[in-house]
C-alpha cells in the first residue's frame, strides 16, 4: 500500500512540483516507507512554502528527532509551537511543549 502511495505522489510531484499538498502528501507516504529520512526535503519544501503551515513543521520536527538530530528538530518544533499558539490549537501545543520540555537542554 505504501509503495503505491508513493509512486502516486512522485507522479503528481514530478508533474506538478509546486503543488506543496502533492508534496506534502508523498512525504507522508515516505516517511510511512522503508526509508523516512526521504520525507525530510519534502517536509522542508512544505514548511518553506506556506509560514503559517504548523503540520509539516510537527511532523518534520518529529521525524528529525527520531533520526537524533536535536539541533535541527528543535527550532522547526518551536516554530510549529508559535504556529500552534496563534493559530489557538491546543491539543497540538500541548504536544508540542511537552516534546520540547523532554528535549535536552541546548548548549
Amino acid at each position: 500500500m505504501s509503495a503505491d502511495r508513493i509512486a502516486r505522489f512522485t507522479t503528481l510531484v514530478e508533474q506538478q512540483p509546486d503543488n506543496v499538498m502533492f508534496r506534502f502528501s508523498l512525504a507522508q507516504a515516505l516517511e510511512a516507507g522503508e526509508d523516512p529520512t526521504l520525507a525530510i526535503p519534502h517536509y522542508q519544501t512544505c514548511a518553506a512554502a506556506k509560514a503559517d503551515w504548523m503540520m509539516p513543521r510537527i511532523l518534520l520536527g518529529k521525524l528529525l528527532l527520531k533520526q537524533g538530530d536535536i539541533t535541527a528538530a528543535r527550532p522547526v518544533l518551536e516554530n510549529a509551537l508559535q504556529l500552534a499558539i496563534a493559530q489557538d490549537h491546543e491539543d497540538p501545543a500541548m504536544e508540542l511543549q511537552a516534546i520540547l520540555e523532554d528535549l535536552p537542554k541546548a548548549p
